[in-house]
C-alpha cells in the first residue's frame, strides 16, 4: 500500500547542502549551505520528490495538496538528518570509574595498561549474551534518534576475538534492520591487542589477517576495515597490513590516526586510499597534505578530546589545508560517552576553530560521505532519501550559538516521522 505523500512546509530556513552528492566538501565550499527560506520539501514513499520555496512547491503540487499530510516547520530550521560516521555503538558495560582516575591524573594509556580501557570493555562485551548486547546498543541508538541522528556507523572492536566480534557485528546488523536509524558496519578486530598476545602482538595481526577479515567478508558484516594505529597499539606497519588485507576481502579502510602522538597514521591513509582517517589530533603538517591530496576525509572527534582533556584536532588547519572534514561523536564507554551530535557541532566552533556553516556541514554531507552514503543521505535534494531534521530554532546560527542544548523538534527518517516533541 503507497504511502501518503508528506509536505513540510514554511521552514525559517531550509538548509539543502545541494550539490555535493559526489564529493565531500573542502575548503570554501564547506560555508555553502545553500539555503532556501519559507522552504518546503515534498516527499513521496521515503524519496524527496521536490525542494524550493514555500510558493514553488504548492504550486507544483497545487492539485494533491489534499492527498498529503503536512508538517508546519513555521519559524524551525531543518537540515539533513544528521549522521554519525564514527561510534563503537555496540558494547556492554560502562566505565565511570575511569573518569573519576582520569580526574586525578591518569592517563589514557595508563588506564589501559593496568586492564581497563578497551581491555575492560572487551571483557563486559564478551561475557554479555546477544540480547544483552543488543537490549543495551538499541537503548542508545534511540538517544541518538533523540539528538536527530538519522544514520550512524558502528565499529565492532570489543570482542578481540572471532567469535565475539562477530556476535558485535551481528548485533549491529540487526539494529540495522529494526531500528529507525540506519546503522552501518565497520569491523576493527585490530582495536587493541589482547592481553594474552601483550608479548607477541604480530601473531595476533595474523589472525585478524587470516581468521577474522575472511569471515566477516564472507559473512557480509561489514562495508569497512578499521584499526587503531598508534604507538602502543598497532604500528604503521602493522596497520598497513591489515588495512590491505581487509581490502583484497572487499573491506574498504579506515583507520584510528594520529591520536595521542604523531605516528605516520595520517600518511597510511593516503597512501592505503582510506575512506576517512579519523581523531587526527597531532597529525603532521605532511599528513594532512597527503589526505587532501588524495581525499581522504578527515573524521574529527572534538567530544573525544574535551572528554580526556586533551587539545582539540584543528580542523580551521585541515579546511584551510583542502581536507574535508567531517565530525563524530566517537560514542563509547572510555573517552567519549556521547550520543549528541549537536554538542560536538558546538564543540567544533568553540574548539576546533570551525565556524556553524562548515560543522553543519561536516554533520551531514561530509559525514555522509565519511561512509559512503553521500549519493543518497546528507542533503535535501531530490532523488535522496527523505531525512531530514527540524530544530527549534530559526536559523542554523542558533542551532550553535546556545550551546549543549538538544534543538530537535522532529526526525523524518525514510518520509515517515519517527520523532516528534510536540506539545500537546
Amino acid at each position: 500500500m503507497s504511502r501518503r505523500p508528506l509536505l513540510i512546509r514554511h521552514a525559517s530556513q531550509l538548509v539543502t547542502l545541494k550539490g555535493s552528492s559526489d564529493a565531500p566538501l573542502t575548503g570554501k565550499a564547506m560555508e555553502a549551505l545553500h539555503i532556501i527560506e519559507d522552504g518546503s520539501v515534498w516527499i513521496e514513499e521515503g524519496i524527496i520528490q521536490s525542494v524550493g520555496t514555500d510558493r514553488e512547491i504548492t504550486e507544483k503540487y497545487g492539485s494533491r495538496l489534499e492527498e498529503a499530510r503536512v508538517i508546519d516547520a513555521s519559524g524551525r530550521l531543518v537540515t539533513p538528518g544528521l549522521v554519525d560516521p564514527h561510534t563503537h555503538l555496540v558494547f556492554a558495560g560502562s566505565r565511570e570509574n575511569e573518569f573519576e582516575m582520569r580526574l586525578k591524573g591518569a592517563t589514557y594509556m595508563e588506564i589501559m595498561n593496568a586492564g581497563g580501557g578497551i581491555h575492560a570493555t572487551t571483557s563486559a562485551t564478551q561475557k554479555a549474551t546477544h540480547e544483552q548486547l543488543y537490549e543495551e546498543s538499541r537503548r542508545r541508538l534511540d538517544l541518538f534518534l533523540r539528538h536527530g541522528v538519522t544514520t550512524v556507523e558502528a565499529k565492532s572492536g570489543y570482542g578481540l576475538t572471532l567469535e565475539h566480534e562477530l556476535k558485535q557485528l551481528e548485533v549491529a546488523r540487526e539494529l540495522n534492520r529494526n531500528h529507525p536509524v540506519d546503522v552501518v558496519s565497520t569491523f576493527m578486530g585490530a582495536h587493541a591487542v589482547p592481553v594474552a598476545y601483550r608479548e607477541r602482538p604480530d601473531d595476533f595481526v595474523d589472525r585478524v589477517i587470516r581468521e577474522m577479515i575472511p569471515e566477516v567478508a564472507r559473512r557480509k558484516l561489514a562495508e569497512f576495515n578499521d584499526v587503531f594505529c598508534e604507538k602502543g597499539v598497532f604500528t604503521p606497519e602493522q596497520s598497513r597490513r591489515i588495512l590491505e588485507a581487509g581490502k583484497e576481502w572487499g573491506l574498504l579502510p579506515k583507520i584510528h590516526a594520529d591520536e595521542i602522538e604523531p605516528y605516520g597514521g595520517a600518511e597510511l591513509a593516503a597512501e592505503v586510499g582510506a575512506v576517512s582517517a579519523d581523531h587526527l589530533l597531532k597529525a603532521s603538517e605532511q599528513g594532512i597534505r597527503a589526505m587532501a591530496e588524495k581525499g581522504v576525509v578527515a573524521v574529527l572527534l572534538p567530544g573525544t578530546a574535551f572528554f580526556l582533556m586533551a587539545e582539540s584536532a584543528d580542523g580551521r588547519r585541515m579546511i584551510d589545508a583542502g581536507v574535508p572534514v567531517a565530525l563524530s561523536t566517537d560514542c563509547n564507554p572510555g573517552s567519549s560517552p556521547t550520543v549528541s551530535m549537536p554538542l560536538i557541532m558546538n564543540l567544533g566552533c568553540l574548539k576546533m576553530g570551525m565556524t556553524p556553516a562548515e560543522v553543519l556541514t561536516a554533520a551531514t554531507i561530509n559525514a555522509a560521505h565519511a561512509i559512503r552514503r553521500g549519493h543518497e543521505i546528507g542533503s535535501i535534494e531530490e532523488g535522496k532519501k527523505a531525512d531530514l531534521v527540524l530544530f527549534d530554532v530559526s536559523n542554523y546560527m542558533s542551532l550553535q550559538y546556545s550551546f549543549g542544548v538538544n534543538h530537535v523538534h522532529t526526525v523524518i527518517k525514510g518520509g515517515e516521522v519517527v520523532l516528534s516533541n510536540e506539545i500537546r
